[in-house]
């Protein structure tokens, strides 16, 4: 679980920075569209109130410049009223013939921004107009903002309200990601106390949670744990009865074959060799099996000796060759049980010789000369190890030695070999 904690804290960031980013977009197009709405309104309501203001000034100033009859449209004057960030036009309107600009800012084009009277608002050739018709009615005014600059300030407040929404969205989540990890840390610290738990301990419980909503977890795991002891306890019961009453009766039946062998006639003697022989493996299977599931706890890692350790095993009729130029660290009993094991395997499979090595400190390897397996049935064998899948696929001594290899951290491999058959315990690091 504590290996966890960074993985889900990374996807919560992740997650945090997805939906940050749809967020900030989301809420961007949002203010770029009230934004739009609100300059335009702003901009047309500044248009009418220009024309309002300019209306009486310029409607004195047009009727003093007032062109007479027939004049040319073309001819038409500046007017020096200021015009900022508009431009106005006054326009005339004749009984016959095309509106005439009487005068206008110089920013204003020279053609009449409206072929006809038009009040209120609309477009034209690129500019927003708003008209309004002097005090004689004869002539109009038409303010107007070029499209342009209608964009050019809208651009400007929605990237200042844009910069704004980031800002913002930035701020919340930081805010977010440490609210996250602060709402994680109550989980980290349950890692790290479950890592230290035994539920093998008289006693042993979690305590009381960090967080009211994390006490459940705490119960179900104190519930979890109690249901482990007491299965502990009960192995641990039938594994001591059952080292008395199978090593007892198996040792018998080895010394009374053994005496069979001395007194019967040399004809039943291969016969009796053979029970004999079937006996003293049931008695190494045996003792690998309580081996591995013995009482203890912990895991009695120690530099071992193999010359040393295989030479204690009962073996007959295999010729075992240890060429082991460094000690390995593993629990010795363990491992006595996966070579034992391992060693009936080869002698079962026709093998009369086998070469123990130490690749590393943390490597058993044993190749044997027996007739090896097919390519097919090799990658069979270890993908049926790496599964678990031990039922039909794989033999007793295959499924021990995965077990003591997966007690001490690490794997049973099956190396591609040109003859025979070789196996490979991967203890893992001595720390594990």
């Amino acid at each position: 679980m504590n290996k966890d904690l960074p993985s889900i804290r990374t996807r919560l960031a992740h997650a945090l920075v997805g939906w940050s980013l749809l967020w900030s977009v989301a809420v961007s197009m949002a203010v770029w569209l009230a934004v739009q709405n609100e300059v335009d309104e702003l901009l047309d309501d500044t248009l009418e109130a220009a024309a309002e203001v300019l209306s009486g000034p310029l409607s004195i100033q047009a009727q003093a410049e007032s062109p007479p009859a027939g004049h040319d449209a073309g001819s038409e004057q500046a007017s020096s009223l200021p015009s900022g960030r508009f431009a106005w036009q006054v326009v005339r309107y004749p009984a016959s013939g095309k509106a005439q600009v009487l005068i206008k800012s110089p920013a204003a084009p020279t053609s009449a921004l409206r072929g006809s009277p038009s009040p209120a608002f609309g477009d034209a050739s690129g500019w927003r107009v708003f008209g309004i018709s002097l005090a004689d009615g004869s002539q109009w005014l038409y303010v107007a903002q070029s499209h342009e600059e209608r964009h050019e300030a809208q651009l400007e407040v929605a990237f200042g309200a844009a910069l704004a929404t980031l800002a913002i969205a930035l701020i919340a989540h930081l805010w977010l990601r440490a609210r996250v990890r602060h709402e994680l840390l109550p989980l980290q610290r349950l890692a790290q106390h479950l890592c230290a738990h035994d539920p093998a301990s008289t006693g042993a419980t979690l305590g009381k949670a960090e967080r009211q909503e994390l006490q459940p977890v705490h119960a179900a795991i104190d519930a979890l744990a109690e249901r482990l002891a007491r299965r502990l306890a009960q192995e641990r019961a039938f594994t001591s009865h059952a080292a008395h009453a199978l090593r007892t009766p198996l040792a018998g039946i080895d010394a009374q074959l053994a005496v069979a062998l001395r007194e019967c006639p040399p004809e039943l003697q291969p016969r009796l060799q053979r029970v004999r022989t079937a006996a003293g493996r049931l008695q190494r299977v045996v003792a690998a099996l309580l081996t591995l599931f013995r009482s203890g706890a912990e895991l009695q890692r120690q530099p071992l000796d193999l010359t040393a350790l295989i030479s204690r095993l009962p073996l007959d009729a295999l010729t075992i060759d240890v060429q082991a130029p460094q000690a390995v660290s593993a629990d010795a009993d363990l491992l006595a049980a996966a070579l034992l094991n391992l060693f009936d395997n080869s002698l079962r499979n026709g093998a009369t010789r086998v070469q123990v090595s130490t690749p590393t400190a943390t490597t058993v390897r044993l190749d044997d000369n027996g007739p090896g397996v097919s390519p097919e049935r090799r990658r069979e064998l270890q993908s049926a190890i790496a599964a678990h899948a031990y039922e039909g696929s794989t033999g007793l001594g295959l499924v021990l030695a995965d077990l003591v290899a997966r007690a001490h951290g690490g794997v049973l491999l099956i190396p591609d070999v040109s003859g025979g058959f070789a196996i490979e315990l991967r203890l893992g690091p001595c720390g594990e």
